[in-house]
C-alpha cells in the first residue's frame, strides 16, 4: 500500500507540473494578445503630421476589443488551471509523507516541491487581492516550472525514511519554515526583476504590458516583509537544532553561512526600501541579490560543496 501511495504521489507531481506548464502557456497567450491589442491601438492613429488633420472617426470597436476579450479568457483559464495544479500538488505532497511515514521534507526533491507550492499559493493570494497583477503570472510560473522540472529529474529521490539524525521534531519546525519563506521570497524576487525591467526602458514592447513600476515595487516589498520574519525564525530554529544535533549553535558550515548572508541581504533590502534615495532601483537590486543567494544555497551549496548538511540534501 505504501508503495502505491508513493507511485500516486509521483504521478500527481508530474500531473501538477503538466498543469502548471499549460497554465504558463495560457498566460503567455494572454500576454501576447494584450501586446497585439496595444500595437493595434497605437497603429490606429497613423504617423504624426506637421499640421493636425481634421478629427478622424474612431476605429471600429471590434478589432480593438477582440484581443482583450481573448486575452482575458486565456488569463481566467490559466488561473483556473493553477488552482487545479495546486490541488494536485498538495495531494502529491501528502501522499509522499504517507508513503514514507514521515514529514514530507526529508530531501531536495521534497523541499523543492514545497518551495514551488508555496510560491504558487502566494501568487494566488496576490491575484485574489490584486487581479490586475495577472499578466505577471507568466513570469512567476516560469521559475516554478524550472524548479519542479529539476526537482523531478536531477533531484528526485525515492520515498524512504530519513537518516536517524533527521528524526526530530525540528525537521517539521525548521525545514517547513525555511521552505515556506523561500517559496514566499520567489514572488518578490520575480517582482523586483520585472520592476528593474520596467524602469530600464529596454524591451519596451514587453515592459509596457507589465503593471506599473510602483505596483511591482509594492508587491516585492509587501511580500518580503511577510517572508523575512518567517525566514528569520527558520534561521533561529536551525541554530537550535544544530545545538541539539551537533553540540553547537553555529559552526560556519557552508549552508549556515550562506543562509546568514541571505538574511543580511534581505535585512539590507528592507532597510534600503525605507531609506530615501535607495527605495527604488537600488533596493530592487538588493532584493534580487537576496533571492539569488537563496537559489545558490538551495542548489550549489547542497550539490557541490560538502558540509554537515550534505548528507541530508536539505534546503
Amino acid at each position: 500500500m505504501l508503495t502505491e501511495f508513493a507511485l500516486y504521489s509521483d504521478r500527481l507531481f508530474m500531473a501538477a507540473v503538466g498543469v502548471y506548464v499549460l497554465a504558463m502557456i495560457l498566460h503567455g497567450l494572454e500576454f501576447a494578445r494584450e501586446r497585439s491589442e496595444n500595437a493595434l491601438l497605437v497603429g490606429a492613429g497613423g504617423p504624426p503630421t506637421p499640421e493636425p488633420p481634421a478629427p478622424a472617426p474612431l476605429p471600429p470597436a471590434r478589432p480593438a476589443t477582440a484581443p482583450r476579450v481573448r486575452a482575458d479568457r486565456f488569463g481566467r483559464m490559466a488561473v483556473a488551471l493553477i488552482v487545479l495544479g495546486v490541488g494536485l500538488h498538495i495531494v502529491s505532497i501528502v501522499l509522499r509523507g504517507v508513503s514514507a511515514e514521515r514529514w514530507p521534507l526529508g530531501n531536495m526533491y521534497e523541499f523543492t516541491s514545497m518551495i514551488c507550492l508555496t510560491a504558487v499559493v502566494t501568487w494566488l493570494v496576490v491575484l485574489r487581492r490584486s487581479p490586475a497583477m495577472r499578466p505577471v503570472g507568466l513570469f512567476v510560473l516560469l521559475p516554478v516550472v524550472i524548479l519542479l522540472f529539476l526537482g523531478g529529474t536531477v533531484l528526485y529521490a525515492q520515498a524512504a525514511p530519513v537518516v536517524p539524525a533527521l528524526r526530530s521534531y525540528w525537521l517539521v519546525v525548521h525545514v517547513t519554515t525555511i521552505s515556506l519563506s523561500s517559496g514566499l521570497l520567489l514572488v518578490p524576487g520575480t517582482a523586483s526583476l520585472l520592476f528593474l525591467l520596467r524602469r530600464s526602458g529596454r524591451f519596451a514592447s514587453l515592459a509596457q504590458r507589465l503593471p506599473g513600476a510602483d505596483v511591482l515595487d509594492r508587491l516585492a516589498y509587501r511580500t518580503t516583509i511577510i517572508a523575512f520574519p518567517l525566514y528569520t525564525f527558520g534561521v533561529i530554529t536551525g541554530a537550535i537544532w544544530a545545538e541539539a544535533a551537533w553540540g553547537r549553535f553555529w559552526g560556519w558550515d557552508p549552508k549556515e553561512t550562506v543562509a546568514f548572508v541571505a538574511w543580511v541581504i534581505y535585512a539590507a533590502y528592507l532597510h534600503a526600501r525605507a531609506t530615501a534615495g535607495w527605495r527604488t532601483g537600488s533596493a530592487a537590486w538588493i532584493n534580487v541579490a537576496g533571492f539569488s543567494m537563496i537559489i545558490f544555497n538551495l542548489f550549489f551549496i547542497n550539490m557541490v560543496i560538502a558540509g554537515l548538511h550534505s548528507y541530508a540534501g536539505l534546503g
